[in-house]
């Protein structure tokens, strides 16, 4: 399928887990695709080869969202590198757990200075390099935005992303970019294997309440992201769409 030829997509936090996915599959479908890493360097780079080796375009771009400073630099890489962005990926994340009790003013900013505002400043420096024809703008979310038990911080973020998207959606609707969300459930990524999630109960109650009866894998979201970035996807924004195997929290 080549249905993204001649698009040039940025993906946030892409050298690893959910957001490598989604980068190898927009360049799968003959976009060309910006690599944002803000620390592991050689995960990005081995991403952008990857692309390259299958006949993909595709550059490494070094940002961290939680520092406005270095946004402004990366959109301009990647509109000098590729041209004007047709999809903004806004993938880059963290998460923390714990009790009420544990929660202070740094565990809640570097969730909600990732999570949320870099969010939006990534968003309003690459508004200033979109296309004049409009795009798409990808922000992914959390079914956490539901609630989960230890996760007051990091569900908050992730309900404010919804609700940013549903704002940005009738603010950018008239220059023709869409703005949805995309929730993932439990996805099997590095940061699930270094938290120690595999194995625990809460991964087997994941896989029960369940309906397709498994938890996600990282290409299960970015052929859902390849689809929202497509212009086959033209009459959906402000949408918030649950990729979870029918689980919700």
């Amino acid at each position: 399928m080549s249905n993204l030829n001649g698009k040039v997509a940025l993906v946030t936090g892409a050298s690893k887990g959910i957001g490598a996915s989604i980068a190898l599959e927009l360049a799968s479908r003959g976009a060309a695709v910006a690599v944002n890493y803000a620390s592991d360097k050689a995960g990005a780079e081995k991403v952008v080869a990857e692309i390259k080796a299958k006949g993909g375009k595709a550059i490494a771009i070094h940002a961290n969202v939680a520092d406005p400073d270095t946004i402004a630099p990366l959109i301009g890489a990647v509109a000098k590198e590729f041209g004007p962005i047709d999809v903004l990926v806004n993938n880059a994340g963290v998460y923390e757990f714990g009790p009420i009790e544990t929660v202070t003013p740094e565990h809640f900013h570097r969730q909600f200075n990732i999570n949320v505002l870099g969010l939006l400043l990534t968003t309003q420096a690459a508004l200033t390099s979109f296309s004049p024809a409009g795009g798409s703008i990808i922000n992914i979310g959390s079914v956490a935005a539901n609630g989960v038990p230890g996760g007051s911080v990091y569900s908050a973020t992730k309900g404010a992303v919804d609700s940013i998207t549903v704002s940005l959606s009738k603010e950018l609707g008239a220059k023709k970019i869409r703005v949805n969300s995309l929730n993932p459930g439990m996805v099997e990524t590095e940061g699930v294997h270094t938290a120690g999630f595999l194995g625990t109960d809460f991964h087997h109650q994941a896989v029960k309440d369940t309906p397709l009866g498994r938890i996600g894998q990282p290409q299960d979201i970015a052929s859902i992201a390849a689809f929202l970035a497509s212009d086959e996807s033209y009459w959906l924004t402000g949408q918030t769409i649950q990729a979870s195997g029918g689980a919700r929290l």
